[in-house]
């Protein structure tokens, strides 16, 4: 039987989400705990893989396990697992659902403060600079006029293509904080960093939002902007069809 693990978790404390020698991982972490309570060696697979300090308030995972799931295992895991993961749910799918390929949507949150505060330093990027928050909407707009985002990925990554769907992306202003809200059909590898990154260069006047046409259309990442940092980030839905999951069956959750 397959199973999907509904999960968020703060990143400050890991490598990012997937597997690497000589670190501390989400999934690893997750293996771990997984392994212990169901007493022989589970995989997991994610949704995505986030990178280093980033965050998700909603991730997803599978795993096969072909004994007998206890009714409580949400509630062991959560009291084996550190503070900063926390699973919600365990669900039934379809033997050949995956958490990644099946996913229809992520959407990703940046927040960035305009000011400084004690509460928020390890959740927002603190920039204090004024932006032209217009300016940058108005560049959103030309991110639905492509699919090719070879400019904002890291290099040297292993994908087979470059393209992404995006279906939304936004600026709001929240008293004092920005935030930018983006959803696409997949990722790439820094992909929203670098975005937002040009779209700060944007806000300060530094390029004009028209000049965004030429950057994608380069396929290059040094005519991007940098790549702000990671604790800003947070992952914080993943949509799935409903035909993968399961219904006449028990639904194990926190």
């Amino acid at each position: 039987m397959r199973y999907f693990l509904e999960l968020s978790y703060n990143g400050k404390a890991y490598h990012g989400w997937q597997n690497q020698p000589n670190a501390i991982t989400v999934q690893a972490v997750l293996e771990k705990s997984l392994s212990t309570l169901l007493k022989e060696s589970i995989s997991i697979v994610g949704a995505g893989r986030t990178d280093t300090g980033v965050h998700a308030a909603n991730m997803y995972a599978h795993f096969d396990f072909e004994g007998l799931i206890p009714s409580d295992l949400v509630y062991k895991l959560n009291a084996l697992l550190p503070k900063d993961i926390a699973i919600s749910k365990l669900l039934k799918v379809k033997e050949d659902a995956h958490a990644r390929f099946d996913a229809k949507s992520r959407t990703y949150h940046y927040r960035m403060s305009t000011s400084k505060s004690v509460f928020n330093f390890d959740y927002a990027y603190q920039l204090t600079k004024t932006l032209n928050v217009n300016a940058m909407n108005e560049a959103c707009k030309i991110l639905f006029e492509y699919k090719d985002f070879q400019c904002f990925s890291k290099v040297n990554t292993d994908v087979k293509t470059y393209n992404c769907e995006i279906k939304e992306a936004q600026w709001h202003v929240r008293g004092e904080e920005l935030l930018f809200v983006i959803t696409a059909d997949r990722f790439l590898r820094n992909m929203v960093r670098a975005i937002v990154g040009t779209m700060i260069n944007i806000g300060l006047g530094k390029i004009k939002p028209k000049d965004l046409h030429g950057i994608i259309e380069s396929k290059d990442r040094a005519k991007a902007g940098y790549s702000v940092p990671a604790h800003g980030l947070n992952l914080v839905n993943i949509l799935y069809p409903e035909k993968i999951f399961i219904k006449d069956t028990d639904l194990f959750s926190a």
